[in-house]
């Protein structure tokens, strides 16, 4: 089992690309992950992979001109000639107006992200876990998904003087459970610890949600009301993330929240933030400038704040760096890793008790943006969809495709659910969010299943 290479070795390594002659500035960026995969369909265990990977990325800056290169070459000559290959670069682009300098030496706060265990955890510790979900499944119904346990290191060191260094573990098990005559049930837990993913859990919720999802009818498609749990949420989310709060768009005219600053864009129970260095959720404490994080309140009781920013964007934009960058080459900007929406007070059978007449919906699937500005995106429902009359869930629907404005929808939910989730598309991010009930949705075509 590979280990942690450690912040001396780091810094020994990467050194020389700090002092290769004829520039202005050297940033080296270094990433180290390790990754144990265990797959499984039909109701068993179909794959088992591990993966490696050491590299860096050097930036170089000439003249205000930005060279980067990356390599995998990691050792002292390796990063001496990435540094090389990114000066050239830097002679030969265009100059960046924009370009603010590399970050100065600043504190980072402490990172407890990292869980031995769970770094080390064998192939054999996995399959016991995919055993136990199994086990939840009854007649009629097999497992499909993957076990998966991740550790990284990332340190960055820039001729400014800032060094810093973080290592941090990931453990998840997502799985889909089938049912004969048409049923399916989704399920899945994000940690940043072994010790806190349950597959007897995991493998149970979905197994429930995959036989209440037996024959399912038909139902007409339109605007209802619906209660979506917090995989639904996540990918709601997520997709703001990408067209609204980056500073980047936000200053060029480009996110749904352009012009939007200071208004009241979703009901006061809606409270979005981002935060790497909370406890409750998987991220690093500097981004991948070396600038610490820190929480930024994005939509506050409804009303938008501010976006994201890095250190280009900031100056774009006339603000601050919030500790946003990713790896460089970025031309999108900032974005943000590790979003919340605060909870409410409500359960999501509070929820469905509220409601005379909607859907119960566990997820969306293919999901895409149809109108950035407008933040509508599409896609559909998957794996547990459910008829809710007289505030009981009654029936398993047919899937349905929605194209619904992401704000919208957040105007008009008027329970935000009391527990929350995390939910990770990729390692170094994560959001944690709650269920909520939507009080108009708008569902445009339906599934033959």
């Amino acid at each position: 089992m590979p280990g942690v290479i450690g912040p001396d070795r780091v810094r020994a390594v990467v050194q020389p690309a700090l002092t290769v002659p004829g520039v202005d500035g050297v940033e080296v960026l270094f990433i180290h992950e390790w990754t144990g995969l265990t797959r499984f369909a039909s109701s068993a265990i179909h794959q088992s992979t591990w993966q490696e990977d050491t590299g860096i990325r050097v930036r170089v800056v000439k003249g205000g001109r930005i060279g980067v290169a990356a390599s995998n070459d990691f050792s002292e000559e390796g990063a001496r000639r990435a540094a090389e290959s990114a000066r050239e670069m830097a002679e030969v682009v265009a100059p960046d107006p924009l370009f603010p300098g590399l970050a100065p030496p600043q504190p980072v706060p402490e990172s407890d992200h990292f869980d031995e265990a769970t770094a080390s955890t064998t192939p054999d510790r996995r399959a016991e876990g995919v055993a136990t979900l199994i086990a939840q499944c009854g007649r009629g119904l097999m497992a499909s998904g993957a076990f998966e346990t991740a550790a990284s290191e990332v340190g960055l060191l820039n001729t400014e003087g800032q060094f810093c260094w973080a290592p941090s573990t990931q453990a998840s098990v997502t799985t889909v459970v089938t049912a004969d005559e048409g049923g399916s049930g989704f399920a899945e837990t994000f940690a940043s610890t072994l010790a806190e993913v349950d597959p007897e859990a995991v493998g149970r919720r979905a197994a429930t949600k995959a036989a209440a999802s037996r024959r399912p009818i038909d139902l007409d498609p339109g605007r209802y009301p619906v209660v979506l749990e917090p995989a639904a949420v996540s990918t709601l989310v997520g997709f703001l993330a990408w067209i609204g709060f980056g500073g980047r768009l936000l200053a060029e005219g480009r996110s749904c929240f352009s012009g939007k600053q200071g208004q009241q864009v979703a009901q006061p129970a809606i409270t979005i933030y981002d935060d790497a260095t909370s406890p409750d959720t998987i991220g690093l404490p500097f981004d991948f400038e070396g600038t610490p994080r820190r929480r930024v309140d994005l939509i506050r009781n409804g009303v938008f704040l501010d976006a994201v920013y890095d250190r280009r964007t900031a100056k774009q934009a006339g603000s601050e760096t919030t500790g946003h960058a990713l790896p460089p080459p970025n031309p999108e900007g900032p974005f943000p890793l590790n979003l919340f929406m605060e909870p409410g007070v409500a359960s999501v059978e509070d929820m469905i008790a509220s409601t005379d007449r909607g859907l119960l919906v566990t997820r969306f699937h293919y999901s895409n943006v149809v109108h950035p500005l407008e933040s509508t995106i599409t896609g559909m429902t998957r794996d547990g969809t459910f008829l809710i009359e007289s505030g009981e869930v009654t029936r398993p629907v047919k899937n349905f495709r929605f194209t619904q404005s992401i704000l919208e929808a957040l105007r008009t939910a008027s329970m935000v659910g009391r527990d929350t989730e995390l939910a990770s598309e990729f390692f170094f991010s994560a959001s944690r969010v709650p269920a909520l009930k939507v009080d108009s949705f708008n569902f445009t075509g339906r599934s033959d299943h």
